[in-house]
């Protein structure tokens, strides 16, 4: 995940308080006013020493910046620069790569350039008004997923086995859950609990995701079986337009229930989840309205996640694999 750094040069209590609000990385200040920002909040600090900076004002400069990099450096390009020099510098980099911005629009080039952008950006003092924003957007918000409908081809009562509600630090919306499945490559949109129904009050924070067993997408193009998330991780929330965005796991909850196997398919290939049998576990159909698997019926078609199947402690890896 990229750091977001606020420069606090010179010193100013409203921009550090307020970036202590927004959820920023680092404070980068001068070391004579580390202790002031630290009596305001737990927060870390940087200081003008841990960086090499340099402005791209010639070719040199970019030359210059290159070698740095290529010792481990981190270095730091000062306002003012272009999208190419920093395309060439994030291709030769073995260090840390971060820009300066002072608005949105900047930090978005940023963390997009080469589909991988700097590896940290530090705001200047002018974006205060920006902060907030820049962080929502650069933190939380990810890449667009392609989501496909799928037709329903089995649903079938499979007994009783352990199950996960995933309870995030968010106030999830009508359309948003996560991708789950009993394959990495072939993931269902399964839906929060954000519906009213006439037997239990909504939980919009919780996505009654799955068995134990099953993948669940997280942020970095990583995954995890539901039973490894642990309060403090990250998942990834989608939603049926396949927007995304991180959330934070604030608990999860492992209960024994009746559980149901869900069967799919999308073109030639085939996948399945199995997810607790009760009316308030939903997938997404192809309309991109919520619908519960008590209702699902084969032919019903829902949305889900195409992949390349293969995962090794929840990395991608590229080997001959079958998952059934």
């Amino acid at each position: 995940m990229k750091k977001i750094i606020v420069k606090a040069i010179p010193y100013d209590k409203k921009l550090v308080t307020l970036s202590l609000e927004s959820g920023v990385d680092y404070i980068l200040a001068e070391p004579e006013k580390i202790n002031d920002i630290k009596s305001l909040g737990r927060i870390s600090t940087l200081t003008p020493d841990n960086f090499v900076e340099i402005s791209l004002n010639s070719k040199q400069d970019e030359e210059r910046a290159a070698e740095e990099l290529k010792k481990d450096k981190k270095v730091l390009i000062k306002h003012g620069w272009e999208i190419i020099p920093i395309e060439n510098l994030i291709a030769v980099s073995t260090g840390e790569l971060g820009v300066e911005v002072k608005n949105l629009d900047e930090a978005k080039v940023a963390a997009g350039i080469l589909e991988k952008g700097v590896d940290f950006i530090v705001i200047l003092p002018e974006a205060i008004e920006h902060i907030k924003e820049i962080v929502k957007d650069i933190k939380l918000c990810g890449k667009k997923m392609e989501l496909v409908p799928a037709k329903v081809t089995e649903i079938r009562p499979i007994g009783l086995g352990h199950r996960v509600c995933v309870d995030t630090c968010s106030i999830l919306k009508t359309g948003q859950g996560m991708l789950v499945g009993n394959s990495s490559g072939f993931t269902f949109l399964v839906h929060a609990e954000t519906e009213e129904n006439p037997y239990v009050a909504s939980r919009p924070f919780r996505v009654n995701a799955g068995a134990v067993h099953s993948y669940v997408i997280r942020p970095d193009d990583k995954t995890s079986y539901l039973e490894e998330l642990r309060s403090g991780y990250q998942v990834l929330v989608v939603d049926s337009e396949g927007n995304t965005l991180r959330s934070v796991v604030g608990r999860t909850k492992i209960e024994i229930r009746p559980l149901l196997l869900i069967r799919a398919k999308a073109g030639n290939r085939e996948g399945d989840i199995i997810l607790q049998n009760a009316e308030t576990i939903r997938l997404v159909g192809k309309d991109k309205k919520p619908i519960s698997v008590v209702s699902l019926k084969v032919g019903d078609e829902v949305l889900v996640k195409l992949d390349d199947a293969g995962r090794h402690f929840g990395m991608r890896i590229k080997e001959e694999i079958k998952e059934k």
